[in-house]
């Protein structure tokens, strides 16, 4: 069976466990007299926790799920058409998982894929060979959950190069809010500000706060051309997959591989870390079963989620770890509802320079950069080479033989990482 990483592997805030263990101190189950409103609080914070993850996980990277799509080929009703059922994926396989095992189960699309995409850019066979690859890369996680030699093969990916090849496919995508700075400065430095702001003082609400400055920004153009209502209306478009040799291994290799060592992996040490025991093969399995039912309509992964997991599964979510299922129920239907109105974001998007909404993905994932980083410098000093050679690679952006930098930066990172675990002959 797949090796779930230990809490270790996947570090939480300092605090999260502390805090966990100070709310049942300073409120014993049970306690009399405590103030009946105290108890409604307490009964609603699921539900507001819900409702920030998904605030939180939707404004932070929409728009790199519609550039993504756009990038390997998509038009603009395809973009739309993905980013509707990634959303209603997510909402509808969040409801079952959590009503059906009592347990803060939350299903995102994966971020750092929606970064492969961009890295990708335009495939060899076009949009319908990047659909094949979304379908294998479905496929690959339901072998994974069902075939225990490949879950371990992928657990047995060391953690520094994985994490350095996150770092590398974000960090392209990081530099936005500087480069939109320069370029845009009167649109992006209030969102900046904004964000800089809020991280300080109220951090849950950065990500939003900075997504609500940008959209307020377009809304205020008089020349945005904003369309009619007919164009603001999603509808699935359904194309027929290609399957390209070099499109499965330079795309559908990296997105698998780094959804599961981003996403699937510390989502479930995430909810292992809380004291739950979630269904790693269920979950492998129904995941990459939807992900190959709506990777014709744009869906290029559905994953466990992992940043924005413990917002349900730890106190945020409440003292009570049997309703913090309430949260991730709550915050599935919240993704429904941004689902409905994908045609809406994808218009917005469209109005002003790409690199403006950019910028907000960018800043709503510092902290993943930082935290990639820090894992993959920070472990065993032979393998420190091999995160290194792995960051640079990924981050090129290079493609060679139509394979994509992140697929090269995974295999060179290997190939070092290998070459440091040899062993010189000893000297006779």
């Amino acid at each position: 069976m797949l090796n779930v990483p230990r809490p270790e592997d996947t570090r939480l805030p300092e605090d999260a466990e502390s805090t966990e263990a100070t709310g049942r101190a300073e409120h014993p189950a049970g306690s009399a007299g405590a103030p009946a409103r105290s108890t409604t609080v307490a009964r609603g914070r699921p539900l507001l926790a819900g409702i920030t993850t998904a605030a939180v996980g939707f404004a932070g990277s929409f728009a790199l799920v519609l550039t993504g799509l756009r990038a390997v080929g998509a038009d603009r009703r395809g973009a739309m058409s993905g980013l509707l059922l990634l959303c209603l994926a997510m909402c509808a396989l969040s409801l079952w998982l959590g009503l059906r095992h009592r347990q803060p189960l939350s299903v995102a699309w994966s971020t750092p894929g929606a970064a492969v995409l961009i890295g990708a850019g335009h495939v060899a066979g076009g949009y319908r060979a990047a659909v094949g690859a979304f379908v294998v890369a479905g496929l690959l996680v339901m072998a994974t959950g069902l075939w225990d030699w490949l879950g371990r093969r992928i657990a047995a990916v060391p953690v520094p190069i994985a994490m350095a090849l996150l770092a590398g496919i974000l960090f392209p995508l990081c530099r936005a809010p500087v480069l939109a700075s320069v370029a845009f400065p009167a649109r992006v430095l209030p969102i900046v500000g904004a964000w800089a702001l809020l991280f300080r003082y109220a951090r849950a609400c950065a990500v939003p706060g900075a997504l609500l400055v940008a959209v307020g920004g377009v809304l205020l153009r008089h020349d945005a051309p904003l369309g009619s209502w007919h164009d603001l209306l999603a509808r699935p478009e359904f194309t027929a997959p290609a399957f390209r040799p070099e499109t499965l291994v330079g795309l559908a290799v990296p997105l698998y591989v780094i959804t599961m060592a981003a996403q699937n992996l510390p989502g479930l040490a995430v909810l292992t870390h809380f004291g739950y025991r979630p269904p790693a093969r269920e979950l492998l399995v129904t995941t990459g079963a939807s992900t190959v039912l709506i990777a014709c309509g744009g869906g290029f992964m559905l994953n466990m989620a992992a940043s924005t997991a413990a917002l349900v599964a730890g106190p945020e979510a409440g003292e009570d770890r049997e309703r913090r299922w309430i949260g991730a129920v709550t915050a599935a239907a919240v993704y429904g509802v941004f689902g409905l109105a994908a045609g809406l974001f994808a218009v917005l998007l469209g109005a002003t320079s790409p690199l403006v909404f950019q910028a907000v993905a960018g800043l709503a994932l510092l902290d993943t950069l930082a935290s990639a980083l820090t894992k993959a410098l920070t472990g065993a000093p032979g393998g420190v080479p091999a995160a290194a050679v792995t960051f640079v690679v990924a981050a090129s952006g290079v493609t060679a033989l139509h394979l994509t930098s992140a697929f090269w930066g995974l295999l060179a990172g290997l190939a070092v990482h290998g070459l440091m675990k040899s062993r010189a002959p000893e000297p006779r």
